[in-house]
């Protein structure tokens, strides 16, 4: 059963808790957790693009002039890419980038992950958190007592 020592709030230890060997004393595995993050930053994508192709704009549907005789260049449509209000040439379209992440694999990653914390003893925990107000600052204090700060 793995261990991890208990940190009080200034950074002192208060003894070792025991984890549960269920979540904390899982085989690592970076191919599961690298799945899980890519599909996780694939579903936080917007992929909201759109314009719209000569075919989707509206009207267009008759020659602006004929063929020949007219010493202008020869024209199909007024919605071609090239006329002012004309629709986009392959222009952008709305993807679906969504990647459905089965539970397993989402606990699994998750319970691996923390198992890898464990063992490069990376992980504290703490016995209990008091802060007398709610604020940055305070919480910060604590962090650094940890040794999580920056710097």
């Amino acid at each position: 059963m793995p261990k991890a020592p208990l940190y009080k709030q200034d950074g002192t230890t208060s003894g070792e808790i025991d984890l549960s060997d269920g979540v904390f004393g899982v085989e690592f595995k970076p191919e599961l957790i690298s799945q899980v993050v890519v599909a996780q930053r694939a579903n936080l994508r917007q992929n909201n693009r759109m314009t719209k192709t000569r075919g989707m704009v509206r009207g267009g549907g008759a020659k602006p002039w004929r063929q020949k005789g007219t010493g202008r260049a020869r024209q199909g449509s007024i919605r071609a890419p090239h006329w002012v209000g004309g629709g986009h040439a392959f222009g952008g379209q709305k993807h679906n980038s969504h990647q459905d992440i089965p539970r397993k694999m989402n606990r699994g990653a998750l319970k691996s992950a923390l198992s890898e914390k464990v063992r490069n003893e990376n992980l504290k925990v703490l016995d209990q958190l008091e802060v007398k107000e709610i604020k940055t600052k305070t919480v910060a204090a604590v962090l650094t007592s940890l040794g999580l700060g920056r710097g």
